[in-house]
């Protein structure tokens, strides 16, 4: 490993020691090519426009070709870049065990095609510096951003995150843009629970730093999608399905939960006078809200139905389509509706489930008893009975979320 000092602006020692130290990792693998452009352009941005202490540290994770070899020329005609080798592959690999030797304050990394534009990386890491927030991520989806890629990876992309957003409950718009940051004593103690070595680190991380109540802020970048990009988009969405379904495992077993965190404190009105909480319209804020979410859901489940139908049969379709409207309609009413409300967000999930086998069962026992009178019902026919059935379950619905799941508990945090 090739040991360099730290770089920064042209100040003086005097003034640098007051700033804070960054740890720009960029993790490459046979990038021989694209390495010393994307270090050129990089150290030269440092150097004219970020007022912190930094080192540019290149993550090698067993390159085969002579890609280790540049980068440690490249750390020795420059003390302000260091070279860490790796001999196993993975990007989250890379990232977590470079990120774990750093000593610096704040460490942060992006792809070495540099296709998100470096005006963000101050408002990246200023939140950090300053402690307002623990970790910060670029975001190609947040208000602002400006990216430039092709219509494929655009959809699969926001599917993805709104897969995220609909299983989870995340807040975060952007899980995998190649543009993070973090405080070092923070995520130190998350490291050791990550365990992708692959691309689902990125949202492991983010899934891992909510979950223990860390604050994440999203910076909206400008992107440019790299047409010479190796990344397998089948392969990755088949690992990130799976690994978001071990991580909703582990946060149903409770080893989610990280002990080591430094924790925030509860909010609190900075006048005394203030109150604390977002305005409440009681009990018909509750029945407008759920009332609207309501009708949105059914109306998606109805649509998802009749498309599922061309294909399955009537128990199956309205199985999956419930499936998928349950998850929108529950995160929903979290939110909005029962938002007072302390229970924690994986129970919520759990007695959901309850919540909607009940409801199933009602709308497709209506749907068993009108194909029992009716052998042969006509699609409208069907939909109708349907349609009652759920504003029926739906009344239910509504009772046992207010007084079963979302159930106030004066005194409990959400967690």
């Amino acid at each position: 490993m090739s040991v360099g000092a730290t770089g920064g602006l042209r100040t003086s020692p005097e003034q640098r020691a007051a700033t804070a130290t960054v740890d720009i990792v960029v993790p490459v693998y046979n990038e021989e090519r694209a390495l010393p452009g994307c270090i050129h352009v990089l150290r030269e941005f440092l150097r004219d426009q970020f007022p912190f202490d930094w080192t540019i540290v290149v993550a090698d994770n067993a390159s085969t070709d002579r890609t280790l070899e540049v980068a440690e020329a490249l750390a020795r005609d420059d003390e302000s870049v260091r070279v860490r080798h790796l001999d196993r592959k993975g990007r989250g690999l890379a990232l977590r065990e470079t990120w774990r030797a750093s000593t610096a304050d704040v460490v942060v990394y992006m792809d070495v095609d540099l296709s998100t534009g470096l005006d963000a990386l101050l408002p990246l890491v200023a939140p950090l510096v300053n402690g307002h927030s623990d970790v910060a991520i670029g975001s190609r989806l947040a208000p602002g951003a400006r990216t430039v890629r092709g219509p494929k990876r655009e959809f699969v992309s926001r599917c993805y995150n709104g897969l995220i957003r609909l299983s989870h409950g995340a807040r975060f718009s952007d899980a995998q843009c190649g543009f993070k940051a973090a405080r070092t004593d923070v995520v130190r103690p998350l490291l050791d629970h990550v365990e992708d070595d692959a691309w689902f680190f990125d949202t492991e991380l983010l899934l891992l730093a909510e979950h223990n109540g860390l604050r994440v802020h999203e910076v909206p970048v400008d992107w440019v999608e790299d047409t010479d990009s190796r990344v397998d988009v089948t392969k990755t969405a088949l690992d990130d399905i799976r690994g978001l379904i071990r991580v909703a495992r582990a946060k149903a077993a409770g080893t989610a939960r990280v002990p080591d965190l430094p924790r925030r404190p509860a909010p609190r009105a900075a006048h005394p006078d203030a109150v604390l909480g977002a305005p409440s319209g009681g009990r018909l804020w509750e029945v407008l809200s759920f009332a609207v979410i309501g009708v949105v859901s059914t109306v998606a489940n109805l649509v998802l139905y009749a498309v599922f139908r061309l294909w399955w049969p009537v128990l199956v379709a309205n199985l999956v389509a419930l499936v998928l409207t349950t998850l929108f309609n529950t995160e929903a009413n979290r939110r909005f509706t029962f938002a007072g409300a302390s229970t924690p967000r994986g129970k919520a999930h759990l007695q959901g489930l309850v919540v909607f086998g009940l409801y199933y069962a009602f709308t497709s026992a209506a749907l068993l008893a009108l194909h029992g009178f009716d052998p042969e019902p006509g699609r409208a026919l069907e939909l109708t009975v349907l349609f009652a059935a759920s504003v029926l379950g739906t009344a239910g619905r509504f009772v046992l979320l207010r007084s079963w799941v979302f159930r106030s508990s004066p005194g409990k945090d959400e967690e």
